[in-house]
């Protein structure tokens, strides 16, 4: 199972967005594997069944916790309906973004910027684009819409761009 702790980590760190948040799902993940040892030890989809775990144990975290939040995340949704009347801007995301940098400062880079994404837009960005699921298993996933899963990714698509310059991507870069 240590072979393992890595990638477990990283999928609940990068669903969650919050490293504490992170090791709390991992306990729990690897405490369910201790349950079903006897089947993982000898079984070659292992690996596969802790991210599943993982997601899923991350997913459900999140969705008590937001029913928590609720009240508050609908009022700051609510005041920013009216103070918010224009367009927001789409920005295509280049092939070479990250190309000049090195494995690690790039997964450096990308969780840095993830975390500052709203959680509904890390979700569904990191579902489609980290755990390869299609937009339709993503809103079953999420409970939403399949148009809310769509606008959820294409603005945190647009939102990465100024996150990452910020990072340290210089801005011609950004225009390849």
């Amino acid at each position: 199972m240590r072979a393992y702790q890595d990638m477990v980590f990283s999928t609940a760190c990068r669903l969650s967005g919050d490293d504490r948040q992170a090791e709390d799902i991992a306990q729990e993940v690897f405490l369910r594997a201790y349950e079903h040892f006897a089947d993982l030890r000898t079984s070659s989809s292992a690996g596969g069944w802790l991210k599943t775990v993982t997601t899923n144990l991350t997913l459900n975290h999140l969705s008590r916790y937001r029913r928590r939040w609720r009240l508050f995340s609908d009022l700051k949704r609510e005041s920013d309906d009216e103070n918010s009347s224009s367009a927001e801007p789409t920005l295509p995301v280049p092939d070479t973004l990250l190309s000049d940098m090195s494995a690690e400062q790039r997964r450096q880079l990308i969780d840095a910027a993830l975390r500052g994404l709203p959680q509904h837009q890390r979700l569904a960005l990191v579902l489609y684009h980290f755990e390869d699921l299609s937009y339709e298993e993503i809103a079953v996933k999420l409970h939403a819409s399949l148009a809310k899963v769509k606008t959820d990714i294409r603005r945190a698509r647009a939102a990465l761009l100024p996150l990452l310059h910020a990072g340290g991507i210089a801005a011609d870069s950004l225009e390849h």
